[in-house]
């Protein structure tokens, strides 16, 4: 019986996704197809929590194409690429660590009936952030219930091109219960990830930023 329990709450875990994504206070994410900043603290920060043989990070096909060529799949996780072209090449056939979708639902699929993979991470770009935020918080299905933000908090990039959707401010009914966003304690942040966190402003390369880990609950 406790063997079944701790199969059940793992399979809990892991139908959850995580929306990883750094974001100004406009929540402006990107310029001409690229990041408008240069942050090699918050890259780092994205390796550490990613990089696992037992995650799965999932993407459009321009954030995919966005990455380096050579750093093409993002190492040590399982990359889930998406894109409405059945015939899109992402890597020769003997690679293993790269698989297209045609669309969302299937990428779920993947991951969803497997116990290989322990955390799904969305990682861009603009639309994928929309439609799973959009899946609504329903028992027994796959939707967004935590996001690891980082947030720019100056200077405010105003020549960004390309949003995410304000999700704190959003609000859910289901089945008559409400869902809503609220901040985690940074000491919840660091618990999940594993590892210590800067906690409070962060500057670098004139850059303001915080780490930000926001769940999805009753309210």
């Amino acid at each position: 019986m406790e063997a079944v329990e701790l199969k059940c709450t793992f399979l809990r875990i892991m139908s959850r996704l995580t929306i990883i994504v750094a974001a100004t206070k406009s929540n402006g994410i990107g310029h001409n197809g690229r990041l408008p900043w240069r942050l090699s603290q918050d890259m780092a920060y994205f390796k550490a929590v990613t990089a696992a043989p037992t995650n799965a990070v999932i993407m459009g096909r321009k954030t995919w194409e966005s990455i380096p060529t050579t750093r093409r799949p993002l190492v040590n996780r399982i990359n889930l690429v998406i894109s409405r072209n059945p015939d899109y090449k992402l890597l020769p056939p003997s690679t293993t660590l790269a698989y297209l979708h045609t669309d969302l639902q299937s990428a779920i699929a993947r991951f969803s009936s497997t116990d290989d993979i322990r955390r799904a991470f969305i990682i861009g770009g603009a639309s994928i952030y929309r439609d799973t935020l959009a899946l609504p918080p329903l028992a027994g299905t796959t939707f967004v219930d935590r996001v690891l933000l980082t947030r720019i908090l100056s200077p405010a990039f105003d020549e960004c091109d390309v949003f995410m959707p304000n999700f704190q401010s959003d609000t859910t009914e289901v089945d008559g219960v409400r869902y809503g966003w609220t901040r985690a304690a940074h000491a919840d942040l660091q618990t999940w990830v594993g590892f210590e966190v800067p906690e409070g402003v962060q500057k670098q390369n004139e850059i303001e930023f915080e780490f930000q880990m926001w769940v999805r609950g009753r309210v």
